[in-house]
């Protein structure tokens, strides 16, 4: 929901930060593999209860998150490849800081945590359900250009998942009720972007498709 906002906001300092990358010679590519691999540190120092850690791991993570996307336009080398490395690894970095708050206590959290990975296994199939066909019918991403995929709107989005993971580590006693809140903002999320995707697609293709309904 805040992500039209936010993302206008972001690109600029994003391409400071991603013209002195280039001027090293980084790679995108090499950008996202960091930033995973710093955002995955989140699970064992969330596991260990070490929140303000995690939360500066959480944070460089959805910094490179939106470096490489800079960089890759700015150097000319944003690809299919890197597009699809970058939400793949986005989606495992997400279950990841949730299975962490489960790891810090199994007893208060672990059911809270289920819901919400149950919750964000709705938000990201949706999304990436409808980028596959929003692809086959040259559908375009108005608000959203510098996406590799359609960027199909909800109520839950990047920027409130962000804010979600920094209360989480900011009020870690209570997660259990923060991600349950989130997990059904992530609900209707799905539902939403379920009704409006199918609403699109029935107006620009009424007949089935190979591989389709």
């Amino acid at each position: 929901m805040l992500d039209r906002w936010t993302m206008p906001l972001s690109q600029a300092p994003l391409k400071r930060i991603a013209r002195r990358l280039m001027h090293w010679g980084a790679r995108p590519d090499q950008i996202t593999l960091a930033g995973f691999a710093i955002g995955m540190l989140s699970l064992p120092l969330l596991a260990l209860e070490w929140y303000a850690a995690a939360l500066a791991a959480i944070l460089c993570n959805r910094l490179g998150d939106g470096v490489d996307g800079a960089l890759a336009r700015l150097s000319g080398q944003a690809s299919d490849a890197g597009g699809f490395l970058d939400i793949g690894l986005d989606f495992v970095f997400y279950a990841a800081v949730v299975l962490g708050f489960a790891l810090a206590d199994p007893g208060a959290n672990a059911l809270a945590a289920a819901f919400l990975l149950f919750a964000f296994i709705g938000t990201g199939t949706s999304f990436l359900a409808f980028a596959i066909m929003a692809t086959r019918h040259g559908l375009e991403r108005p608000r959203f250009q510098q996406k590799a995929f359609y960027y199909l709107h909800g109520l839950t989005e990047g920027t409130e998942t962000i804010l979600a993971f920094v209360l989480f580590c900011l009020l870690p006693n209570h997660f259990a009720v923060l991600a349950t809140l989130f997990a059904v903002a992530c609900l209707i999320t799905t539902f939403t972007r379920l009704w409006g995707g199918y609403r699109t697609l029935r107006g620009v293709d009424g007949t089935p498709r190979p591989g389709g309904r």
